[in-house]
């Protein structure tokens, strides 16, 4: 008689327990209070472009300050990844290699401005995470 009540209770433990594991929790998504606005500023050199005369070397110009602004803001969103690597011999240091990347998607930033000062092309590039955060919400389920 005491194993017979002993193995009931002992079911009845374990059938509790496996109700625990067993529940659905939905958690809903809340706004954030504000949303940062991120600037970055590209620049390229006019002059140094390959082009074969000025306007196009001033097109040119354009486009590399623009991906320059780009890679400023994944640097900014993504972080930078760095690698380096020092060679030392008999405490003298042989060689020292520092390489930098950055990889990631930027989607909704806008050219705020474009303009050239002296030989030097510049843009400036804003993204509002309210806008990238009204995206994602049309883009998921």
């Amino acid at each position: 008689m005491k194993n017979a009540g002993l193995a009931f209770i002992c079911s009845a433990l374990l059938a509790g327990c496996s109700q625990l594991a067993d529940r659905h929790i939905e958690y809903q998504q809340e706004v954030p209070l504000s949303f940062p606005v991120i600037t970055a500023l590209g620049a390229a050199p006019i002059s140094a472009q390959q082009g074969n005369d000025a306007t196009q070397r001033m097109l040119l110009a354009m486009r590399a300050s623009k991906l320059e602004a780009y890679r400023e803001l994944a640097e900014r969103v993504y972080g930078q990844r760095i690698d380096s690597q020092n060679t030392v011999s008999a405490m003298v240091a042989q060689s020292d290699v520092l390489e930098a990347s950055v990889q990631g998607v930027i989607r909704g930033a806008r050219v705020v401005k474009t303009y050239a000062v002296d030989d030097t092309y510049i843009t400036e590039l804003e993204l509002n995470f309210a806008e990238v955060y009204a995206t994602l919400q049309h883009t998921q389920p």
